[in-house]
């Protein structure tokens, strides 16, 4: 069940929610669902919220079961991906993520999506794999990258899959700052707490401002690459 996999604490005024699903914590339509389910949830009676994932693992990506059921399962999952994206993306609160580990393709892409961005300390790999596995990167993936990362590492991150570690990743704009495994949840936590000052209508006026032109061209683009996917071209 992807409810035991997604997990929703709420801490004061702060919303804790933590994947584990005992393994690499695959996002399958289920896990996303979830994942948006206890988003709307920390929308009504949260100011502030921390992504995270179980120690040494933030998560691997799309659930690879998923992609290997055929074609309309595999435009499912990364239609359902890329909603999720922009979801947290325009959030009307601000999300901090706690990176806890290795995050891989829509791993990192969850990561970009957040306002503020911390990783842990250890030998940990943060990775756009996709073209090294022989996948064209999604649209969406191209776009948040394009906003996030610095430009320095766009074509490294995005066009040559380089695996980063934390701290590497901290240079690339996958993250913003790194700490220790054993602080990692508590200054997530710190963070987050001081963004609960922040005025919720003009924090989520300006995200609109500021990336509604994004997440409207990403699903833009995700529409037409349906489109082209259903015609079988």
């Amino acid at each position: 069940m992807a409810t035991d996999t997604v997990r929703y604490e709420l801490r004061d005024d702060v919303a804790i929610i933590a994947l584990d699903d005992g393994k690499v914590n695959a996002l399958s339509p289920d896990v996303i669902a979830a994942i948006s389910a206890a988003l709307d949830r920390a929308e009504g009676e949260a100011k502030a919220v921390v992504l995270t994932g179980r120690a040494g693992r933030f998560s691997g990506g799309f659930d690879l079961r998923v992609m290997r059921e055929g074609r309309e399962s595999i435009i499912g999952l990364v239609s359902a991906g890329a909603e999720l994206a922009c979801k947290v993306y325009g959030f009307p609160l601000p999300v901090v993520a706690a990176c806890s580990g290795h995050a891989v393709a829509m791993g990192v892409f969850l990561i970009l999506s957040c306002d503020y961005r911390l990783g842990t300390t250890g030998e940990f790999k943060l990775q756009m794999n996709e073209v090294a596995n022989g996948m064209v990167l999604p649209a969406f993936a191209v776009a948040l990258s394009a906003d996030r990362l610095s430009k320095r590492h766009l074509s490294r991150a995005a066009v040559t899959s380089e695996a980063y570690t934390p701290e590497g990743a901290v240079d690339a704009g996958i993250l913003d700052e790194v700490t220790s495994a054993e602080r990692l949840l508590d200054d997530a936590l710190a963070v987050a707490a001081r963004y609960t000052a922040l005025d919720r209508a003009s924090l989520a006026g300006t995200k609109r401002r500021l990336r509604g032109a994004t997440i409207q061209h990403i699903r833009e683009g995700l529409r037409a690459d349906m489109e082209l996917a259903a015609s079988g071209k």
